[in-house]
């Protein structure tokens, strides 16, 4: 029964933005597998074991909150999502049950998978990041997101958001903290930020 009294993790679903570059409204409306794609990725977190998921909406947050099926996860809105990421990861962190290690995901990553989710969870190690990774074409790792951030380590990160920087100025101040988990054998690493990256959505 001790395991009971380990913390467990929250998802954080940054859902806000506009999606401007794509010009289809915001991201976390687009269709993918006969859904929202914001409604997909919320479910990919908790099959991959996060005991519950917080998503930060924003841009026409009152239309995705109508649209989009999210009764079983915690919603809130980010008022000030212009100004940047930062503040939606503020907003996310700190909606997350006190105690719990926050794992950052995206929702313009439609190629995130439960196993990457459940891999980044298996490798967290207490008081250290655990960031998914990738290969780049010289054979180097490079981080990405999802993000695992232990839970003694949330509110600095939280506080060190700003403009359109989430975890970046924290991870840039401790990379000693950083574990990178090597994702490559998943597809989570591809942004959907312009029209030619639709096909990740199968459009």
């Amino acid at each position: 029964m001790a395991d009971s009294l380990e913390p467990r993790t929250t998802a954080v679903l940054l859902a806000a933005g506009a999606g401007t570059r794509l010009g289809r409204g915001p991201k976390a409306l687009l269709p993918f597998r006969g859904r929202t794609l914001v409604e997909v990725l919320a479910a990919v977190l908790l099959d991959g074991g996060c005991r519950e998921v917080v998503i930060v909406l924003g841009a026409d947050g009152v239309r995705v909150a109508e649209t989009a099926d999210l009764g079983r996860y915690t919603v809130v809105e980010n008022p000030d999502w212009e100004s940047g990421m930062g503040g939606s990861f503020r907003v996310g962190v700190g909606a997350a049950p006190a105690g719990d290690h926050v794992l950052i995901a995206l929702v313009d990553q439609p190629g995130l998978t439960p196993e990457t989710v459940s891999r980044l969870l298996a490798a967290h190690r207490p008081g250290r990041v655990a960031a998914a990774a990738y290969r780049a074409p010289d054979g180097s790792l490079e981080r990405g997101h999802p993000l695992l951030l232990d839970a003694t380590l949330r509110v600095e990160a939280a506080e060190s958001a700003r403009g359109d920087a989430g975890a970046r100025f924290f991870l840039k101040a401790h990379p000693e903290l950083i574990d990178l988990v090597d994702c490559s054998d998943q597809s989570g690493g591809d942004d959907l930020d312009s029209p030619d990256q639709l096909g990740l959505l199968g459009q």
